[in-house]
């Protein structure tokens, strides 16, 4: 089963950073105002960015290292 790390942009332009196994069903789930209760007020999002990898782990910790970058090292991620 893959394992992605997405990014999602929110409709006040901040960015979202989360991890999935599904990220159709979960970008469906934070416009639903299902998501994390972060998106929740902030919807409509808008996928931006997605990484996969085969283990969890490697994945759980890749999303860690984006949540701490900061916003301009975000942006520069989104546009490769």
């Amino acid at each position: 089963m893959p394992h992605h790390v997405y990014v999602v942009e929110c409709s006040d332009g901040s960015l979202y950073t989360g991890y999935t196994t599904d990220v159709d069903r979960r970008v469906n789930e934070h416009n639903a105002g299902e998501g994390a209760k972060y998106t929740r007020g902030r919807t409509p999002v808008e996928l931006r960015h997605v990484e996969t990898f085969e283990e969890r782990g490697t994945a759980l910790s890749r999303e860690h290292a984006i949540k701490r970058l900061s916003r301009a090292a975000k942006v520069s991620l989104l546009d490769e």
